[in-house]
């Protein structure tokens, strides 16, 4: 993930032409409360029907995005945004780099997983642009195709990569919530099919 502003530029520059970088995309619609709460209970339902296994992870990100929207807990959103994803952050990276001793870091497979991955982030990359080209050929013209970068669910970096590029080529250019479409998108994707995994292979 902290490679990402030096792996996903040169892909998107390469991909791309500039006349597509230069795509300004609409403002986004206004998005009703009623739809904001109801996305949440919808999304978890249906995992929980076709998906069970990945019912967890995707129920837990739902619930937080249903508190937000509610309006009715600031506090409690106040806390889950500042405290306590602070605290979750410096757990994560302590449980990581404490179990990262030089016998597990330094070990073939380990190496062969890290190439695989840099492999996956640099394909998934390019082929996000890809879909994202086709999709702007589709609509005449209305979608950038340097959001595409975005559907690796590298939240939030991807998205400020496909702003900062965006706005490099056109200043009035403003891709940042545009990107993160695709990005919600792909996380709760990923999440979909980690359960299908996790169902099919145990």
């Amino acid at each position: 993930m902290a490679l990402v502003p030096l792996i996903q530029p040169p892909i998107m520059r390469a991909l791309t032409t500039h006349k597509e970088r230069m795509v300004i995309m609409p403002i986004p619609k206004e998005v009703s409360r009623r739809k904001k709460l109801l996305f949440p209970i919808v999304t978890t339902l249906l995992v929980l029907i076709f998906v069970p296994s990945a019912a967890t992870l995707i129920a837990m990100l739902m619930l937080g995005n249903l508190i937000r929207e509610s309006g009715v807990a600031e506090r409690l959103v106040r806390m889950l945004e500042g405290d306590l994803l602070n605290l979750l952050t410096l757990l994560i990276g302590l449980s990581i780099g404490g179990s990262a001793t030089a016998e597990r870091v330094l070990n073939i497979k380990t190496l062969f997983i890290i190439i695989l991955g840099l492999f996956a982030f640099i394909m998934g990359t390019a082929g996000g642009v890809l879909v994202a080209k086709i999709l702007c050929k589709l609509t005449g013209g209305k979608v950038n195709p340097l959001i595409g970068n975005a559907g690796v669910s590298a939240m939030p970096m991807a998205a400020r990569i496909s702003q900062r590029l965006g706005h490099e080529y056109n200043p009035s250019n403003h891709l940042l919530m545009h990107a993160m479409g695709p990005i919600v998108a792909s996380t709760i994707g990923s999440a979909i099919i980690a359960g299908i995994f996790i169902s099919m292979f145990g």
